[in-house]
């Protein structure tokens, strides 16, 4: 789809060939209300994540624990989220132009992309490693994995302080805060494992936390990709019924039909449409009143911020050839 950014040249089978954008801002604005908190606080925790992760690759491979490994992987999953959040803060400063006129909104998709596949590859072979030990049982040493287990629970809650203040002004911090806390909880699962083979030398302990924690990296793959790649491939959102809306933008007043109607997700948090709105000559006066109120339910009703209508007489869509029917993209 061709951006709506770029207004269409006039033509004489509408009036005016109304096209509309205002109210709209261009620009990113996440991040932006906490300006005061350092960007540094999210390098830091990327470092830490990422020297947890390689200590964590080599404890489990002289510990034999594949458990150490799968915390490892998703410790590296997060290190990268808090990567791409810090470059989407940078990013999202920059100002659209001639060549982004959307700006840079889905950058962080395409790192997103990348993450979650890497993530799955890694995933399925942590599944299948867990699977073989319960065939072919390894020594493992558990106060290396305990130790492991440690450092990394300190690594996630000296994590979470630093992410702490971000994530009241960031909803994308503010995931990272979560999802870090929820890694504090894998850690201490891995602690207790370790605990288990110390003193109960439960060695099949090991592969159990390894499916369970490579299962749980799989489900944030298998939920997050669609979401991502539905977004870059500007798919309906999920949240919205299409013959509804348009069922209710027809009841708006003096609106006799609407067409040609494209909705898509710019990133994460903004949607936006394009729409073909007739009306009859005789409320061509009326056309701004009409614009204004198909935005406000937009807005109101399904969180629509970025609008472009363009507007046509019944006769004139019936010349050029358009049905009047809602036309939907596949």
């Amino acid at each position: 789809m061709s951006s709506p950014a770029t207004n269409q040249p006039e033509s004489n089978n509408s009036p005016n060939h109304h096209s509309d954008q205002a109210g709209h801002s261009h620009g990113l604005t996440r991040g932006e209300d906490i300006e005061g908190v350092s960007d540094s606080r999210l390098l830091w925790s990327v470092a830490l994540n990422q020297l947890l992760t390689v200590g964590q690759v080599i404890a489990g491979i002289y510990s034999g624990s594949v458990a150490l490994l799968s915390d490892a992987a998703h410790n590296f999953n997060d290190a990268n989220a808090l990567l791409i959040a810090w470059f989407a803060r940078r990013i999202s400063k920059r100002k659209s132009n001639e060549r982004y006129t959307f700006g840079y909104r889905r950058a962080e998709l395409i790192g997103a992309v990348i993450n979650l596949t890497l993530l799955g590859v890694i995933g399925l072979y942590l599944v299948y490693e867990g699977i073989s030990r319960f065939f072919a049982p390894q020594e493992i040493i558990g106060w290396l994995m305990a130790a492991a287990a440690v450092l990394a629970l300190i690594v996630d809650v000296g994590t979470a302080l630093l992410l702490w203040a971000m994530s009241k002004g960031s909803l994308n911090v503010k995931a990272a805060f979560i999802h870090n806390m929820v890694d504090a909880l894998g850690s201490l699962a891995v602690l207790i494992g370790a605990g288990a083979v110390i003193y109960l030398d439960w060695q099949w302990i090991d592969p159990v936390l390894t499916l369970v924690i490579s299962g749980y990296v799989l489900w944030q793959v298998v939920t997050m990709l669609p979401q991502a790649i539905r977004i870059l491939m500007e798919g309906t959102p999920t949240d919205l019924n299409l013959q509804t809306m348009v069922s209710e933008l027809q009841k708006c007043d003096k609106v006799e039909d609407l067409h040609h109607i494209h909705v898509w997700q710019l990133d994460e948090e903004h949607k936006a449409l394009e729409a073909h709105v007739v009306i009859t000559r005789e409320n061509a006066g009326q056309l701004e009143r009409i614009k204004n109120e198909i935005k406000e339910r937009l807005h109101h009703d399904y969180g629509i911020t970025h609008s472009t209508l363009e507007f046509e007489y019944p006769d004139c869509s019936a010349e050029s050839g358009h049905d009047n029917s809602l036309l939907v993209d596949h």
